[in-house]
């Protein structure tokens, strides 16, 4: 995903309202991340989205923690179920082969038809491989939908790319140019958009070819410092890691040396790497900007002041929002990432490597490993769920 100024919204997984025909649904929606021209799975559906409505409660009496902590980072909602599309109205959005699969399972929603057109396509239609034919429909189906939530959005929608390509630097780039003719066939710019690529190392070769030509990525199941490293070094737009899921890992595991390092300084680890991987990026002057997703209290968001996007549960935020800061400054916020956090920061030889497949492989420890795996173990089964309910669906009544 480039430099954006503001994210006045997911996300990159925020929540709003689909709409259905003539009632709101109530489908969870998730949040992303804004582009630079615009001012601004839990379940069956995800999009990533947020919101500009945060401001105090009208009993708080004063400017909230919220309020006080958007003047750092960009503060987003996560997995989030809104009743009033009107009053949190998405800034931008992802799709995703788990929000076709509950558009598919609330048939009155208005993407239903986005879908139906998809399965109808007579291009896909003539295919004569079965795969080949539901490839295509799947493709059209994100796109159709994407397309649709590119007219209720300002910002950017985020296109999931299919997990399972990716260890095939040039599948994943095929398919994310696929999708971009797809979307340029329906009239939504590039600039609009943003493409969601697991952090391997073939994913990250293939968001260096996709940004050299202008195309914005966005680097998701990011555990590691060689995959924050490599991606920035690669030029992707967004950069996302996961700091509960690493805490988790820690708990339960042993022998991972990046994990080991941190708790050995007194540190948590998913705050460390994200400590590291900000200071590297803005150190060494690359673009990519930094998303924290999977915090799990207020004082994570505390200590992740100036990143800039921190994914935030509904729980956490309401919580944030109910808290003020009074006059007398009761409470103290830092801002733990800055520039000149940055230019303090001191990196060993090691870490300042340009990386390449085998530093990149050697560097991975057991934790990263094994939460990328996992991660893609979801999106892979995600996708194939789609595929076989596509299978049992198509054609589509009525075509």
């Amino acid at each position: 995903m480039a430099a954006a100024a503001s994210l006045h919204t997911a996300s990159l997984s925020s929540s709003s309202t689909l709409l259905q025909h003539n009632r709101r649904s109530t489908l969870p929606v998730r949040s992303v991340f804004p582009i630079p021209a615009f001012n601004s799975r839990r379940s069956c559906t995800q999009i990533r989205a947020s919101f500009t409505d945060f401001s105090a409660s009208p009993n708080t009496g004063g400017r909230t923690e919220l309020d006080a902590l958007s003047r750092f980072s960009e503060v987003v909602p996560d997995t989030v179920v809104f009743d009033d599309f009107e009053r949190f109205p998405p800034t931008a959005a992802t799709v995703s082969s788990s929000l076709l699969l509950g558009i598919c399972s609330l048939p009155d929603t208005a993407f239903k038809g986005a879908v139906d057109t998809a399965l109808a396509d007579k291009h896909c239609y003539g295919l004569e491989s079965p795969e080949a034919r539901m490839t295509c429909f799947v493709n059209k189906a994100l796109v159709n939908v994407g397309g649709e939530l590119s007219k209720l959005v300002p910002g950017r929608v985020s296109t999931e790319v299919d997990a399972r390509l990716a260890y095939d630097t040039h599948a994943i780039v095929g398919k994310v140019e696929n999708l971009l003719n797809l979307y340029n066939s329906i009239d939504v710019p590039a600039e609009r958009l943003l493409f969601k690529i697991p952090a391997t190392w073939q994913g990250i070769e293939a968001a260096r070819l996709l940004e050299s030509e202008g195309i914005q990525t966005h680097m998701t199941f990011v555990y590691s410092f060689s995959q924050a490293a490599a991606a920035a070094q690669a030029g992707a737009s967004v950069i996302q890691i996961f700091v509960g899921r690493l805490r988790d890992w820690a708990r339960n595991h042993s022998g991972d040396p990046e994990i080991e390092a941190a708790l050995k300084r007194g540190e948590d680890p998913g705050l460390a790497l994200v400590t590291k991987a900000y200071n590297y990026i803005h150190k060494y002057g690359h673009k990519s900007k930094l998303m924290v997703a999977s915090v799990r209290n207020k004082q994570d968001v505390f200590n992740l002041l100036g990143v800039d996007y921190i994914i935030t549960p509904l729980k956490i935020l309401q919580a944030l929002k109910e808290s003020t800061t009074p006059d007398d400054d009761k409470y103290t916020f830092v801002e733990r990432l800055s520039s000149k956090s940055a230019a303090a920061y001191n990196f060993t030889e090691e870490e300042l490597v340009k990386w390449d497949q085998l530093k990149f492989a050697s560097a991975m420890g057991p934790a990263a490993l094994e939460l990328l795996a996992a991660g893609m173990d979801g999106y892979s089964d995600q996708a194939k769920r789609v595929e076989e309910l596509f299978g049992k669906i198509w054609p589509p009544p009525n075509v």
